[in-house]
């Protein structure tokens, strides 16, 4: 089945310029796997980025272009001790219901134990390798159940991986990619047929409202 629900232009412009943060990254290349529409996307921002690039070989650098290149690698020499950190982190996986598959996407991951919430969710952190801060997570919800009413402080990226669940706005299917923001305030159901899974990335905090919103706020 194909998808319905499409990460934005802006994301898949920022995802083939190397700009997107980690963790909306990894949801965005999972969501690439199944969708041949955001894979031709991808590919022509990257062939406009590479023409753009040649149209600018000839430019004369700058006198101190150098110097301002080794400033920069010795400033930002923390991200090497990342990537060491990243090449030694062992990819683990939680059991998923029915044998379930994840993603290729994943296969470099540290995934966390699915451990309860709240009543019928379960979440596993994800371990984005070359970013401990990049917050990501993966969400088991059973038939019926939902998360409580939320807004956004960020960007929120959806990668449903099995399943469907609904609000408001439309009901989403295994292979959709739901992009959020702040404008945004839902509060998600999942199908009452089946249990879903979602991979999800956030750029900021999750905004609850009402008590039970208020007890998740530490978990999520």
């Amino acid at each position: 089945m194909s998808p319905r629900a499409h990460p934005s232009e802006e994301t898949l412009v920022r995802f083939a310029a190397g700009t997107l943060p980690a963790g909306p990254r990894l949801v965005v290349a999972t969501h690439l796997e199944g969708c041949a529409c955001c894979r031709r996307a991808v590919r022509a921002f990257e062939a406009v980025g590479g023409a753009l690039m040649a149209a600018q070989d000839g430019l004369p650098l700058a006198p101190d272009a150098f110097s301002r290149v080794m400033a920069r690698i010795e400033r930002e020499g923390t991200g090497a001790v990342q990537r060491t950190d990243a090449a030694k982190m062992r990819p683990t996986f939680p059991a998923l219901p029915g044998g379930m598959a994840l993603p290729a996407a994943l296969a470099g991951c540290a995934i966390g134990p699915l451990r309860p919430i709240a009543p019928g969710v379960r979440m596993g952190r994800v371990g984005v390798p070359g970013d401990r801060k990049a917050n990501v997570m993966l969400l088991h919800i059973g038939a019926g159940r939902g998360i409580p009413d939320h807004t956004h402080a960020g960007l929120e990226f959806t990668q449903v991986l099995r399943g469907a669940y609904h609000d408001h706005r439309g009901r989403y299917v295994a292979g959709d990619l739901v992009e959020v923001d702040g404008e945004v305030d839902h509060a998600p159901v999942v199908d009452a047929d089946g249990d879903c899974i979602c991979l999800v990335a956030m750029e900021g905090a999750l905004r609850f409202r009402g008590l039970l919103g208020v007890l998740l706020r530490p978990f999520v």
